[in-house]
């Protein structure tokens, strides 16, 4: 896959799961509770995921509307989710399941990119990081155990598209040797992607739990969660409502970017309700005709002050605007009734249409166009209207009623302490 490719899949399913999912209280739990190797070796005894099942997570996904997944196949704790020669703490050896070889098969199966997380840091094995920082020889041989970790991994599961590093703490690009990192898996897999998590820039960067693009702009893709934790956590039921994950997905898409939502399953390998259920939504969303937003739309944007070249957006209750050549997205995050009127349009409307509903009827006075919205569009997840016009879409408003003929500031005659 190419970092091109990548740039248009826009949306991706992250999963978290590992022996911290046992205990529910987060993936960090190992360090932030200073658990030890004894313990970890006791809770990989009791590790019984009777009710993960790959097959269904993928369906998920597709569900969702997603383009990819990326799998944790081993987090900073250590514990692999793969057969592996190399330590017996993995999942095979404690109850004869291949997680990561059945997350792979399944991606396959249902056309979804496939992209492997692991961590470079390891809590379990000695050397740790902390030995490898305090003493050269353990440093040869932490990273040499790391290398052969990434090695055995994409060996065995090649091809896939994305590896997908993290935890790299305590040492930079050189320390880690990041160069020839990625030099010896490419050399396994020549057209594979790489993040910038070894402290290499990486083929795309990776927001954590915010969204934006880099400047200047590379591929990119923020990976967030969808409560507060990225491992499953008992008792977070602080979900991302179905609204605010469009709203990212809009970001994304406008900044021509992925967003990559994590789900948690529990000590069974279970995904939360809440997280089924908001995925769905969404993907339901996408369906209606919420895909055609995920295209490179340029929001259309304003500021508060006089005009500036390049402005052509405004606010408004219902929902921000966004454009692509002479088509205009006005998604209704706020139901306006069964008539949506808009002001300051500087374009002919042609043609007004929403999804499964199809062409609307409209009405349009200089300036003002008013819609006819059916009553079963009120029930519906954020309806995205959709405008065909003569011109590039352009929309003018201010704060009077009528347009002043001087030069005038939109909203503010001072810098405002206001974020529109």
């Amino acid at each position: 896959m190419r970092p091109q490719e990548f740039s248009q899949l826009r949306y991706g399913m992250f999963i978290h799961y590992g022996l911290y999912s046992q205990l529910g209280r987060g993936e960090w739990v190992m360090n932030r509770e200073k658990l030890s190797r004894q313990e970890m070796l006791n809770l990989a005894q009791q590790f019984q995921p009777s009710r993960f099942d790959a097959e269904q997570l993928c369906q998920l996904a597709v569900e969702g509307g997603m383009k990819y997944l990326v799998f944790t196949t081993m987090h900073h704790e250590g514990f692999r989710l793969y057969q592996s020669s190399l330590s017996d703490f993995n999942s095979w050896h404690y109850c004869r399941r291949d997680l990561v070889r059945e997350v792979v098969a399944g991606a396959r199966k249902h056309g979804l990119r496939i992209g492997l997380y692991h961590s470079l840091n390891n809590w379990f094995d000695r050397p740790d990081a902390v030995d490898a920082l305090e003493d050269p020889e353990a440093y040869r041989c932490f990273i040499k155990h790391c290398f052969a970790r990434l090695r055995e991994l994409l060996q065995q599961f090649s091809p896939i598209d994305i590896m997908w590093y993290d935890g790299w703490w305590p040492f930079n690009a050189e320390q880690w040797q990041a160069e020839r990192m990625n030099q010896e898996l490419r050399n396994i897999q020549s057209n594979l992607l790489f993040n910038g998590r070894n402290g290499l820039d990486g083929d795309f960067r990776t927001p954590e739990q915010h969204l934006g693009a880099p400047s200047p702009w590379a591929p990119w893709e923020a990976c967030i969660t969808l409560n507060q934790h990225w491992g499953y956590h008992a008792h977070d039921q602080e979900w991302k409502s179905p609204q605010e994950v469009i709203r990212m997905l809009l970001t994304c898409a406008q900044g021509q970017g992925n967003l990559l939502l994590n789900v948690g399953p529990d000590a069974s390998g279970s995904v939360p309700e809440a997280s089924q259920k908001i995925i769905r939504q969404v993907g339901d969303w996408l369906k209606r005709g919420g895909e055609e937003m995920m295209q490179d739309l340029e929001k259309m944007s304003f500021s508060h002050g006089p005009r500036q070249p390049g402005e052509h957006g405004d606010w408004d209750h219902a929902g921000s605007f966004y454009r692509k050549d002479k088509k205009m997205y006005w998604p209704l995050f706020h139901f306006p009734g069964q008539k949506a009127t808009l002001s300051g349009l500087e374009m002919q409307v042609e043609q007004v249409s929403c999804g499964k509903f199809g062409s609307l009827e409209f009405s349009q006075q200089d300036d003002i166009i008013q819609v006819s919205l059916p009553e079963e569009m009120s029930s519906q997840l954020c309806p995205v209207l959709v405008f065909g016009c003569q011109q590039k879409p352009s929309i003018y408003r201010c704060g009077g009623m009528r347009q002043p003929k001087l030069q005038h500031p939109r909203y503010d005659p001072v810098e405002p302490d206001i974020k529109y």
